[in-house]
C-alpha cells in the first residue's frame, strides 16, 4: 500500500473533523446524513455501525419494493455480523477507514467477493463474483460493508435501467419515470438515501444521465484515474463515483482513484488531491455553453431552457458565460462513435453472439451492436482512432478560449420505464436505440473529466441536468468548479424526492 494510500485510509479530511454532530442520532436520522458526516458520527461513537445498518436496512424494506434500485439484497443477520464486527474494529481503536461500517451497494456490473454479478442478464444470472473488482476492492479496504447491487440495463447497454432478472428502476421523483442508465439503481438509491454513496461506470453516459434524471452527482473521470483491470490499451468505459453531494463524490473518488499494477495504464498521481478544499475563487473563469451545438442535436422542449437558466448559477460565482463551438462534424463524431461502440460489444459479447442458445437471450440492442462489429476491419478501427484524434484537437481549441465546457447532460427529461427508449425527440426520429443520448458522446471521446451536476426541473417536475467538461487529467478543478455551483444552485441539496 502506498504512503498516499496509507493515509488516506488512517485519516479524515478536515472538513470531516470539523463537522459539528449530536451526541446521539436517532435512527430516522441516519440515513438523512451525507456520507462526510456519517463517517465523522461513526468515528465519534456518536452511532454505532449496527445502528447505521440497521437504519438503513429499515429504510430499504420500507422504500426499496416501489422503486427496485437494489438487487440481491444479502441477508440482515449476516449484514448485521458485519456490523458488530466493525464496532469490535472501532472498540479495539481499529479504524478501517473513511466507509468505516458504511452500507455500501455495488453496480450490477462490478464485483464483489462471493457476491452474484448478474449483468442483468438471464444468462449470468446465478454467477457469483469469485473475487472484487479493483475499485470496489478499494472500497472495501475503506471500510464498505456491501449491502446488495444496484440495478442496470442489461451488460449495461442503454440509458435505461430495466432487465429481464430485476425489472426496471423506477425514478425517485414520480416511481414510475426511469432513473437512467446504466447506474440507474446507483443514482436512485442515492436519491432516495438508501446508500451514503455509489459507485457507478460510464461509457455513454451512465454516471452522467442517472444523476440528472435523479438530482444526484455523477463524475466521470479522466480515463486511467479509477483503474481497470483491462490490459494495455486504454478504454473508453471508466469507473467513477456519484454522491448527494460533490464533497461526498469527491471522497469517494479519492477511495477508488490510484495506480494500480494490473491496470498499467492507471494514472500514477498522488490521491490526496482529492482530500483537499474544494472551494475556490472562480471569478473570471470562461464557461464555454455548448448548448445542443447549434441545432444538430434534438431537444425536447423545456430541456435547453431549463439549463441555459441554470448557467446563472455560474454566473452567479463569478464566471463569464459565453456561447461556444467545437470546430468538427458532430456527424463525424457520431459515426467515428458507432465504431467504438460496435468494437467493444463485439468483444464482450461474441462468444454469447455464436452460442444460438445464448443469443437468443440476449436483448435485441445488445444484437445489433454486436452484429454492427461483424463488419469492422482493423482499417475502420484506425480510421476512427484517426477522427477521434482529430476531434480531441477540436476540444484542446475550445480549452485556448475557455476554462471549462458546459452542456446538457440529456436531450429529454425523464421518460416512462415502460418505454425502452425514446423513438423521437421534437418530432425528430431516433435512428439507433442511443440516439436520444448522442449528447453525453463528446464528452466521452474526449477522454475529458466530466461531472454531471443538477440543474433543475421541468413542468413535470423532474429534474435535469448540466455536464461540466474540463481539461484532461483536471479532475480536481472539475469538481471544485461543481461544489462552487452547487453552492448556487442547490437543486440536489435542496429538493430531495417528496418521499424522504
Amino acid at each position: 500500500m502506498n504512503s498516499t494510500r496509507r493515509s488516506f485510509l488512517a485519516g479524515t479530511m478536515a472538513a470531516t473533523a470539523a463537522a459539528t454532530l449530536p451526541p446521539l442520532l436517532a435512527a430516522s436520522d441516519i440515513v438523512g446524513l451525507s456520507a462526510l458526516e456519517l463517517t465523522a458520527a461513526i468515528r465519534a461513537r456518536s452511532v454505532s455501525c449496527v445502528e447505521v445498518m440497521q437504519a438503513y436496512l429499515a429504510h430499504i424494506e420500507q422504500v426499496n419494493p416501489r422503486y427496485n434500485a437494489i438487487v440481491n439484497l444479502r441477508d440482515a443477520d449476516a449484514l448485521l455480523a458485519e456490523a458488530r464486527a466493525a464496532d469490535a474494529d472501532l472498540g479495539r481503536g481499529h479504524y478501517r477507514g473513511w466507509m468505516h461500517g458504511f452500507p455500501h451497494a455495488v453496480k450490477d456490473l462490478a464485483n464483489a467477493a462471493g457476491m452474484k454479478t448478474t449483468l442483468g442478464s438471464p444468462i449470468f444470472r446465478d454467477q457469483v463474483a469469485a473475487e472484487d473488482s479493483l475499485h470496489i476492492a478499494r472500497l472495501r479496504e475503506a471500510g464498505a460493508i456491501f449491502i446488495g447491487k444496484t440495478n442496470v440495463p442489461e451488460f449495461g447497454f442503454g440509458s435505461q435501467s430495466y432487465n429481464p432478472v430485476f425489472g426496471a428502476t423506477l425514478n425517485p421523483y414520480d416511481g414510475k419515470s426511469t432513473a437512467g442508465g446504466s447506474s440507474g439503481g446507483a443514482a436512485a438509491a442515492l436519491a432516495l438515501k438508501l446508500v451514503p454513496v455509489a459507485d457507478g461506470s460510464d461509457l455513454m453516459g451512465s454516471l452522467r444521465n442517472p444523476a440528472a434524471f435523479c438530482n444526484v452527482i455523477g463524475f466521470r473521470p479522466t480515463p486511467g484515474r479509477v483503474p481497470l483491470a483491462d490490459g494495455f490499451m486504454e478504454e473508453l468505459p471508466c469507473n467513477g463515483p456519484m454522491g448527494r453531494n460533490v464533497s461526498d463524490t469527491t471522497r469517494l473518488l479519492a477511495s477508488m482513484a490510484g495506480y494500480h499494477p494490473k491496470s498499467p495504464s492507471s494514472l500514477n498521481e498522488p490521491t490526496d488531491q482529492f482530500l483537499q478544499p474544494l472551494a475556490r475563487d472562480w471569478r473570471g473563469a470562461r464557461v464555454g455553453w455548448l448548448g445542443d451545438f447549434d441545432g444538430y442535436l434534438a431537444t425536447e422542449p423545456g430541456v435547453l431552457d431549463l439549463c441555459e437558466k441554470a448557467l446563472d448559477g455560474f454566473r452567479a460565482i463569478g464566471c463569464a458565460v459565453e456561447e461556444a463551438l467545437l470546430d468538427f462534424s458532430m456527424d463525424s463524431l457520431w459515426q467515428t462513435w458507432l465504431t467504438f461502440r460496435h468494437w467493444i460489444a463485439r468483444g464482450r459479447g461474441l462468444a454469447l453472439f455464436e452460442d444460438p442458445t445464448l443469443r437468443a437471450q440476449l436483448k435485441p440492442e445488445f444484437v445489433w451492436e454486436v452484429e454492427g462489429g461483424a463488419g469492422l476491419s482493423a482499417d475502420d478501427v484506425a480510421r476512427a482512432s484517426r477522427e477521434r484524434a482529430r476531434y480531441y484537437g477540436a476540444v484542446l481549441a475550445a480549452f485556448e478560449r475557455f476554462d471549462f465546457l458546459v452542456l446538457p447532460t440529456a436531450q429529454v427529461f425523464p421518460f416512462a420505464a415502460t418505454t425502452h427508449w425514446p423513438k423521437a425527440i421534437a418530432g425528430r426520429q431516433m435512428d439507433t436505440y442511443h440516439r436520444w443520448m448522442e449528447i453525453v458522446v463528446p464528452g466521452t471521446l474526449s477522454g475529458c473529466p466530466v461531472a454531471a451536476v443538477p440543474a433543475g426541473f421541468g413542468e413535470r417536475g423532474l429534474p435535469m441536468g448540466l455536464q461540466i467538461i474540463g481539461p484532461r487529467y483536471r479532475d480536481f478543478a472539475v469538481l471544485q468548479m461543481a461544489f462552487a455551483y452547487e453552492q448556487a444552485s442547490r437543486w440536489n441539496l435542496l429538493h430531495p424526492p417528496r418521499l424522504v
